[in-house]
């Protein structure tokens, strides 16, 4: 059985690599998902990102599996198969698979060249299937570039990546984002019998993991930018108690690979209802989360910004025990 929230005690988990990392050629879908608010596509990286950042990224993604393995939780990676080697990267496996009680789906993630971005954590994952995949033109929208009111997906067909989603339990926080659609949730619905609850109209750029956080049962982390008030989340998150994230350190980027906004800084794992891994110069959030009781272990993650991934987007929680 796969994990069924974000805060039990953490037993199993994926990690990923910045082995290979690279921006795929500005296809509709590449242009229009992950850049809809660049107004110069001609300003957009494409190819490997540059050695320093996959080393350093790596340094501190081993420096994360050490802490994770001293700590008695048991860590898998992505497969090092050239012949497997996705046009993307294997930086975020929490992009990429949607894992909840006896479900393991690779999702029908809305960029063509992560289609089968699964491959290389699929041998962790017992039971794993394919969700419907479509990538004709007809499913994006051109005219979300600049407008971030309008979304890139239209509804012909469930597109999804798996960090639009998280669990608590029987309910799904679902965002509608460039990454997700309604016909997405509807599907997930449909397949799972699991209560897919959506949340619309905060956020479009893309997954949720830097606007709303599940600490425990009955507690999370809220971005204030973008959650103003509780009303605009669905009913079940209404009553829980929240903390709002203060303002991010910011650590920057390498060169001009600006892949994620300061927010990403509020992405962390939680170990346990009383621990969480969290970017080592987010000190202001540390605080307010000790208040709660809540443990922070600060590690290096120099390049989240830079790859588009902190703690939570480079892990994929496979076990908790309640």
């Amino acid at each position: 059985m796969y994990a069924t929230n974000e805060w039990d005690n953490l037993s199993q988990v994926i990690v990923g690599t910045a082995r290979g990392a690279k921006v795929p050629d500005l296809d509709r879908s590449m242009r229009l998902v992950n850049y809809a608010d660049v107004e110069d596509e001609h300003s957009i990286h494409t190819g490997p990102y540059p050695d320093i950042v996959t080393q350093e990224a790596d340094e501190d993604l081993n420096t994360f599996v050490n802490f994770l393995k001293v700590i008695g939780i048991d860590v898998l990676r992505p497969i090092n198969e050239p012949t497997l080697h996705i046009n993307y990267y294997d930086y975020c496996p929490r992009d990429i698979v949607f894992l909840h009680g006896e479900h393991a789906i690779a999702t029908p993630q809305p960029i063509r060249s992560r289609a089968y971005n699964y491959q290389p954590i699929a041998h962790h994952l017992p039971g794993i299937i394919e969700a419907p995949r479509y990538y004709a033109d007809d499913l994006y929208n051109s005219s979300c570039l600049g407008d971030p009111d309008t979304l890139a997906l239209t509804e012909v067909a469930p597109a999804f990546d798996a960090a639009n989603c998280i669990r608590a339990n029987d309910d799904i926080l679902y965002l509608v984002s460039n990454s997700g659609n309604k016909a997405g949730a509807r599907w997930l619905k449909d397949y799972t019998g699991l209560n897919v609850q959506l949340l619309e109209g905060v956020y479009s750029y893309m997954h949720i993991d830097s606007t709303v956080a599940f600490l425990r049962e009955g507690l999370m982390l809220l971005n204030p930018t973008r959650i103003t008030d509780v009303d605009v989340l669905p009913e079940p998150f209404r009553s829980w108690d929240y903390i709002m994230c203060p303002e991010p350190t910011d650590i920057g980027y390498y060169g001009d690979y600006n892949n994620a906004s300061v927010w990403i800084n509020m992405n962390m794992l939680s170990i346990s209802p009383t621990l969480v891994c969290l970017e080592e110069n987010q000190h202001s959030l540390r605080k307010e989360l000790e208040k709660y009781s809540i443990e922070c272990a600060m590690l290096p993650t120099r390049h989240q910004r830079t790859l588009g991934g902190g703690f939570h987007c480079v892990t994929a929680d496979t076990k908790r025990d309640a």
